[in-house]
């Protein structure tokens, strides 16, 4: 019997790291973890995984801004994916008005101190949002600025540009035809359980679990717990 094919996609400033763990643990399929390089838009990315995945098949899941990676590559290619993964995401469009420019001065200003004081002092400011309060500073935190401070500012740019100009997922979830999960941290204030509850309501059929005491970085900060749930969503 073949092995099953796992498509991993990383979040923003994320590498295979963030996956380590659930690689390790999903021992029985081939994993996959792409890289995006430098793809300035969430269909430029999804175009990329479509072309370096071997497998005609496969099941897909997406961490944070790898969930609207997988919802562009479920639109493009809805007949190779056999299951839907999202993890701490989201589907909405850059919002209008006052807030989309909150959004995108926020991201700029991170970009310009990544520009000026590096990528891993940038990550100390914008991965404290990211994590359980009780694991700031801890060897997990230090985890999380290595990684930021593997990508360079221009690779940071183009994925700023990419999440400014997202497309509304939310026709992709309406229409969906494969299984959905949907997974959320407890803590996660970035990507909040609220937001996961509006994507539950749009592909009714869909799983909503819980990943306890952990904020954005699930994968990461609670990685048995998601290794777990995603076991069982493999059907293990």
């Amino acid at each position: 019997m073949s092995r099953p094919c796992v498509v991993l996609l990383p979040g923003l400033l994320c590498d295979a790291a963030v996956w380590r763990a659930q690689t390790a643990a999903l021992d029985f399929a081939d994993c996959v973890v792409p890289s995006y390089g430098a793809a300035a838009s969430i269909d430029e990315m999804a175009r990329g995984v479509l072309a370096s995945v071997a497998a005609p098949r496969f099941s897909l899941a997406g961490h944070s801004m790898g969930g609207r990676v997988a919802l562009a590559i479920a639109r493009m290619a809805p007949e190779r994916v056999e299951r839907l993964a999202l993890l701490d995401s989201g589907m909405e469009a850059i919002a209008a008005g006052e807030a989309g420019v909150q959004e995108r001065d926020k991201r700029l200003a991170l970009l310009h101190k990544a520009r000026h004081s590096g990528m891993r002092a940038m990550g100390e400011q914008w991965a404290r949002g990211m994590v359980h309060p009780d694991r700031l500073d801890t060897p997990l935190f230090g985890e999380v600025l290595d990684m930021v401070a593997r990508f360079t500012p221009e690779l940071f740019a183009a994925q700023i540009e990419a999440l400014l100009n997202r497309p509304d997922a939310a026709p992709v979830l309406q229409n969906l035809h494969c299984p959905l999960l949907l997974a959320c941290g407890r803590q996660d204030n970035w990507s909040p359980l609220s937001r996961h509850e509006r994507m539950q309501q749009l592909c009714p059929g869909a799983q909503l679990v819980i990943i306890e005491d952990s904020g954005h970085m699930s994968t990461m900060e609670q990685p048995a717990q998601v290794s777990r749930v995603l076991a069982a969503w493999l059907g293990r």
